[in-house]
């Protein structure tokens, strides 16, 4: 279960290995990044990825750790009826929250130019069908309308988003502290930040946001952009030395690799069924 009123930095995972990495760090929940696992496929992150790519994900991270997941769901993956059936299928593969935003497609990553939301009416419509749908998983409506009509809009758009059923309100891609604490103060309901890099956001700590009245930080592509960076390095290495002995100590040990796969508890089920 998501935690409720408790604080909680929510790092973005893309695959049941990231998922494992941050349970055994001591994270308290995980949030599947739409941005992060298209980029993992190959892809841009613009709704092209469909439902069911979604929810195998959903289980195949389910299947490795039980650690409470916040999934986005981008727009929905249609009107509201595709909403009913995309919470409801969500939901059954392990979601324990499920986020939707009001963007219009094809959408876009929340802090690129260029995006459009759907008028009022359709997001609450969506919002209800998600209520109706689930059983126990939390909604989250994301609205984009800041970068598209301004504050004022998203924070009216947050009060009648809220007062459809949604759990959890995300403003996405604020431009300041001045913004999150005047949308804090004018919305009276558990909020989600967004501290992605590189987007209109400036860098927020999450201290910050806990003081600006914020119960929930994810940081959707942190962990992704850093291994991907990673990646990238080694392989220059061992293209232009023919050799990983100076990319040894950047390493996770095979040890440590097996520890967060939980290696020995298979190794010893086998002995025991043989």
């Amino acid at each position: 279960m998501l935690p409720g009123k408790e604080f909680t930095i929510v790092p973005g995972v893309f695959n049941p290995f990231s998922a494992l990495l941050a349970e055994r760090v001591g994270f308290k929940a995980v949030y599947l990044s739409g941005g992060a696992l298209t980029s993992s496929l190959g892809l841009p992150d613009i709704g092209i990825i469909d439902m069911y790519e979604l929810a195998d994900m959903v289980r195949r991270i389910r299947e490795v750790t039980q650690i409470p997941m916040i999934v986005d769901a981008d727009t929905g993956f249609g009107e509201a009826l595709n909403v009913y059936r995309t919470v409801s299928v969500l939901e059954k593969a392990g979601a324990d929250a499920i986020q939707i935003e009001d963007q219009r497609m094809p959408k876009k990553c929340g802090h690129l130019e260029g995006k459009e939301v759907v008028p009022h009416d359709e997001m609450i419509s969506k919002i209800k069908a998600a209520v109706r749908a689930r059983k126990e998983a939390r909604i989250i409506a994301r609205t984009d309308s800041r970068a598209v009509f301004g504050l004022r809009d998203a924070i009216e758009r947050a009060k009648a988003y809220l007062d459809a059923g949604a759990d959890i309100i995300f403003p996405e891609a604020l431009t300041s502290k001045d913004e999150f604490r005047e949308f804090a103060k004018e919305v009276k309901a558990p909020l989600l930040a967004n501290m992605t890099e590189f987007g209109k956001t400036p860098l927020i700590s999450a201290r910050e946001f806990q003081e600006m009245g914020y119960v929930y930080v994810i940081f959707p592509v942190t962990i992704f952009r850093v291994a991907a960076k990673a990646m990238e390095d080694a392989l220059k290495v061992l293209k232009e030395e023919g050799t990983q002995r100076n990319l040894m100590e950047k390493m996770m040990t095979r040890k440590e690799q097996y520890e967060v796969i939980h290696y020995d508890y298979y190794e010893k089920l086998d002995r025991e069924l043989a």
